[in-house]
C-alpha cells in the first residue's frame, strides 16, 4: 500500500487520461461508421481531434476537472458529462463543415445525429465509471482527515459541521470549539485538518501559526482583507516584500464587451427560451388566474433602484419576504418554476433593457438589503458593480446563504472580474439546474 500511496497522483491522472481517451474513442467510432474517413488519418480527423482535445480541456478546467475525493461523485459526473457534450457538439460542427465539400455538393448535412447522441450517452457511463472508479481508490490510498473546526462565535459550529460533513469520507470531525476556548493547542496537535471560520483577526493569527508549527492543513473561511490579498500581486520595494491590490475598476473595453455580450445573450436567450415562457405563463394562469409575472423593486449598481421582473411564484398579493421552508405562500405551479429556475427567465427583459448584467451580484430585496446592511455595514460594498443574474453566490451558494457569505462570494467576483471568468461562469450555471433542491433551499422559519 505504501508504494501505491507513493504513486497515487500518477495513478489518479492515468484514470483521467484513459476516462478521456475511452470518451474520445466512442465518438469518434460511433461518428465513424457513417463517416469512415474520420477513423484514419485525414484532415477531418486530424482537425476534429485538435477540436476534441484543445476544447475539451478547455470546458473540462471551466468545470472544475477530474477531481476525486474533493467533490462529489454525481457533482464530477454532471459537471464533466456537460464538459464534453459540449466539446462533443463543437466537433461534430467540424466534422459537419469537414463534410460541405465539392463531393456532396456544397450541401450542409447533419447526419448522424443518432450516432452522436449515442456516443454521449456512452460517454456519460464512461465518465461514471472512472469518476466513482477513482473515487475509490482515493479513499482506499488516503484515510479520513481528523478534523477540527474552531469558529468565532459557538452558535454555528453545528452549521459548519453540516457542510463538512457531506464529505464524510474525507474529513471525520473529532472536535468543534469556539476560538475564545483553553487547550485550543492540544486539540490542534492531535488534528490533521483545522477549519477557522469567522475567527477574530488577531485569535486567527496566533491559531493558524500554531497550525503552521505543527504543520496541519488549514482551511480559512475568508474575510474582506483575506479577498484582496488572495487577488493582488506580489511587488518589491529593494528588500521589501509587499502585496499590492489595485482598486477594482472595469476598464471601458470591459465595459463595452460585457454589456454587448449581455445584449446579444440576452436577446438570443429570450428568442431560444420562449416556449417557455408560454408554458410558465399558461401554468400560472391555469392555477389561480392571476397576473403572470412579478415585479419588486431591488437594488443594483451604486445603489440604483430598478424593479426586477420574474413569474409569479406566490399567491397574489401575498407578503414579500424571503422564502421559508414548506412555506404556503408559493403555489404549485410556483414551486415547479423555482426548483428548476424557470421563474428568473423574465430578467432577460431587465438585462436587455440595462437594469441588470448577466453576471454580477444578485439584487436583493430592498428590505433584505436594509437588515443584512445595518447588521454587516461592508454587504453595500456589492453594489460596487451591476447587478446579475447569475454568478458566485448562484454557482456555489443556495438561496439561504448567509448573508455574509453571500457577500465574501461576490466580493470574490468583483475583485477577480474578468470577462473569462464571466464566461466561465455562465457555463457552471448549467450544472445548477442538475442539483435543483440544494441550490432552492430555503430559509428555516
Amino acid at each position: 500500500m505504501s508504494f501505491i500511496r507513493r504513486f497515487k497522483n500518477s495513478i489518479t491522472n492515468a484514470l483521467e487520461f484513459f476516462m478521456y481517451l475511452g470518451c474520445m474513442a466512442a465518438l469518434f467510432l460511433l461518428l465513424g461508421i457513417e463517416n469512415w474517413q474520420i477513423l484514419g488519418l485525414s484532415r477531418t480527423s486530424i482537425m476534429m481531434t485538435i477540436t476534441f482535445a484543445v476544447m475539451g480541456l478547455l470546458l473540462v478546467r471551466t468545470y472544475g476537472g477530474y477531481n476525486v475525493g474533493v467533490r462529489k461523485p454525481r457533482i464530477i459526473i454532471i459537471s464533466l458529462s456537460i464538459a464534453l457534450i459540449l466539446t462533443d457538439i463543437l466537433t461534430y460542427l467540424v466534422l459537419v463543415i469537414m463534410n460541405t465539400n465539392d463531393e456532396n455538393g456544397r450541401r450542409v448535412e447533419f447526419s448522424s445525429l443518432g450516432f452522436l447522441c449515442l456516443a454521449m450517452l456512452v460517454q456519460i457511463m464512461i465518465i461514471a465509471v472512472f469518476t466513482y472508479a477513482g473515487n475509490a481508490f482515493y479513499f482506499a490510498v488516503n484515510p479520513a482527515e481528523k478534523t477540527l473546526i474552531v469558529t468565532g462565535d459557538a452558535s454555528e459550529q453545528e452549521r459548519i459541521r453540516a457542510a463538512i460533513e457531506i464529505f464524510r469520507r474525507r474529513y471525520t470531525i473529532n472536535n468543534t470549539a469556539s476560538a475564545s476556548d483553553e487547550g485550543l493547542e492540544e486539540l490542534i496537535q492531535g488534528a490533521d485538518s483545522v477549519f477557522f471560520y469567522d475567527v477574530p483577526k488577531n485569535r486567527l493569527h496566533e491559531l493558524t501559526g500554531i497550525c503552521y508549527r505543527y504543520k496541519k492543513s488549514v482551511y480559512i473561511n475568508p474575510d474582506i482583507e483575506d479577498i484582496l490579498l488572495h487577488s493582488g500581486q506580489e511587488q518589491f520595494f529593494a528588500d521589501l516584500p509587499f502585496y499590492r491590490s489595485a482598486a477594482s475598476r472595469m476598464t471601458f473595453e470591459q465595459r463595452l464587451i460585457k454589456r454587448l455580450g449581455d445584449i446579444v445573450i440576452s436577446f438570443l436567450g429570450i428568442i431560444i427560451t420562449s416556449p417557455l415562457f408560454l408554458i410558465a405563463a399558461a401554468a400560472i394562469k391555469r392555477e389561480d388566474g392571476g397576473s403572470v409575472f412579478f415585479r419588486q423593486e431591488r437594488a443594483t449598481i451604486g445603489g440604483r433602484v430598478f424593479r426586477i421582473i420574474k413569474f409569479r411564484t406566490m399567491r397574489e398579493n401575498a407578503e414579500v419576504s424571503s422564502l421559508t421552508k414548506d412555506d404556503d405562500r408559493v403555489t404549485k405551479a410556483g414551486r415547479w418554476l423555482r426548483r428548476y429556475r424557470i421563474d428568473e427567465l423574465p430578467q432577460l427583459i431587465n438585462i436587455l433593457a440595462g437594469d441588470m448584467s448577466l453576471v454580477g451580484p444578485r439584487p436583493e430585496m430592498m428590505k433584505n438589503v436594509e437588515e443584512y446592511t445595518a447588521d454587516l455595514p461592508e454587504f453595500r460594498y456589492r453594489l460596487r458593480m451591476k447587478a446579475g443574474l447569475t454568478g458566485y453566490a448562484q454557482v456555489m451558494g443556495k438561496y439561504n446563504t448567509t448573508s455574509r457569505d453571500k457577500l465574501i462570494l461576490d466580493l470574490m467576483y468583483i475583485e477577480n472580474f474578468s470577462i473569462a471568468n464571466d464566461i466561465r461562469i455562465l457555463l457552471q450555471t448549467l450544472t445548477v439546474l442538475f442539483k435543483a433542491e440544494e441550490s432552492t433551499e430555503a430559509f428555516d422559519e
